[in-house]
């Protein structure tokens, strides 16, 4: 039996009052797979991965993306990648008047989570 290899991202993508939603759109011991849609105004909270990296896609959108503890940020857009390697900080801010919409890439899957 083969396992699904393709999947459609927009079938994955949950908005949610309050805070955004993580949802796995498949996961292996290699890597965990991330759909996330940030409402204009919502915040990923800043964290680490202590074991492995988060690589971001940018779909559409546009934030302020942490990358230090002291809070520094770099804007980020709509076909921007940006990955936070082993341990660094990261999280996101939508600064806009459209959702940020993203597909994260956590690798491995079992890479940690340690929040600010």
């Amino acid at each position: 039996m083969t396992a699904h290899r393709i999947f459609h991202s927009a079938e994955h993508f949950q908005p949610a009052d309050g805070e955004p939603i993580r949802v796995v759109v498949t996961e292996s011991p290699d890597a965990a797979v991330v759909a996330w849609h940030v409402r204009p105004g919502q915040t990923i909270a800043a964290h680490t991965h202590p074991e492995g990296q988060d690589t971001w896609t940018i779909l559409s959108g546009q934030g302020q993306y942490r990358t230090h503890e002291d809070g520094r940020t770099e804007a980020i857009h709509s076909g921007d990648i940006v990955v936070a390697r082993v341990g660094e900080v990261h999280g996101v801010v939508n600064d806009g008047d459209e959702p940020l919409v993203f597909i994260s890439v956590v690798s491995p899957a079992a890479a940690g989570f340690h929040p600010l």
